[in-house]
């Protein structure tokens, strides 16, 4: 088990070429498998049809920017492809991508039948591992794609939070917030994956806890156009509520009270008390209006896990 993990662990050494790898032979046309093998030491580019490279199916990103694709079709029209994309060979002749979709897509916008690229015979696991950690290194995943993709590291791999920060050079803390925003409503994630909200827009949101507020947040900081610190704020107001009248002396309440009370604020909406005597005591809900009424018992209805 510690030989297999020590070898998916290689991430982009086994990716990437080796800088002080001995200078590959000059590149020349091939359609399949009959191109000069890759040499035991060093890296050898052999141009590959494009029709014989199949899909990734271990691919993170998601969504590719028309635009910038484009531009990299025509560059790839004036000057080729620059780096060479890396796959893996099956037994048909047929290769499967590793990493290199958008090159090899710009490349068909580019009219290319052929791709630079560099064979590697690597497992379904390390393939998946290689793809995953090069496109997490890149800058242009959506925060959502980076989000599934720590999470498949973790899934798949078994990987903790703290083996994921050190594969990917972030912080651990970053990983557990990515991981976070996972649990946000498909509304809010797909705001996010639009670029209609950024990654911290959407951790602010996070505390909140109840769907449907957190989508009202959501949907307010798209209107309003607020900015990640503007959310926060309204989140903080949000959170501690004001309470009307004199100031009263700080109840002595459990522990377990005060963070089902909590809980409480958090899905309605609304400074909820719990009074607490040995087990016996009352919840005590204020509102303002038949509508916020209404309100409440709607959120009631939808709040049975709340104080799991």
């Amino acid at each position: 088990m510690s030989e297999k993990r020590k070898a998916l662990g290689r991430g982009l050494e086994t990716l990437l070429p080796s800088r002080s790898a001995t200078q590959p032979p000059p590149i020349t046309a091939a359609t399949g498998p009959a191109t000069a093998p890759a040499q035991a030491s060093g890296e050898a580019v052999r141009h590959i049809s494009l029709d014989l490279i199949e899909q990734n199916p271990y691919q993170t990103r998601s969504h590719v920017e028309e635009s910038a694709l484009n531009e990299l079709a025509e560059s790839i029209k004036a000057s080729g492809v620059v780096q060479p994309i890396t796959v893996r060979p099956r037994q048909d002749g047929h290769f499967v991508l590793i990493a290199g979709a958008r090159r090899c897509l710009a490349s068909q916008l580019a009219g290319k039948t052929t791709v630079p690229a560099i064979v590697r015979h690597v497992s379904d696991e390390q393939a998946m591992e290689m793809t995953i950690i090069e496109n997490l290194q890149r800058e242009d995943l959506n925060p959502m794609e980076q989000a599934r993709a720590y999470e498949r590291l973790g899934s798949e791999f078994g990987l903790t939070q703290e083996q994921i920060a050190q594969r990917t050079g972030k912080d651990r803390s970053t990983i557990a917030n990515f991981l976070r925003i996972l649990r946000l409503p498909p509304e809010i994630k797909e705001l996010v994956e639009k670029n209609e909200l950024t990654f911290g827009h959407a951790k602010a949101l996070i505390p909140i806890g109840a769907p449907p507020l957190m989508k009202d947040f959501a949907r307010r900081a798209v209107k309003q156009s607020l900015s990640v610190r503007q959310l926060e704020k309204e989140v903080t107001a949000f959170m501690s509520p004001p309470f009307h009248g004199k100031p009263k002396p700080e109840r002595a309440v459990d522990a377990n009270v005060r963070d089902a009370e909590y809980k409480l604020r958090v899905a309605l909406g609304l400074p909820v008390t719990i009074s607490d005597r040995r087990g016996k005591g009352r919840v005590v809900i204020p509102y303002t209006s038949l509508e916020e009424f209404d309100r409440i018992l709607e959120m009631l209805g939808q709040a049975r896990n709340i104080l799991s």
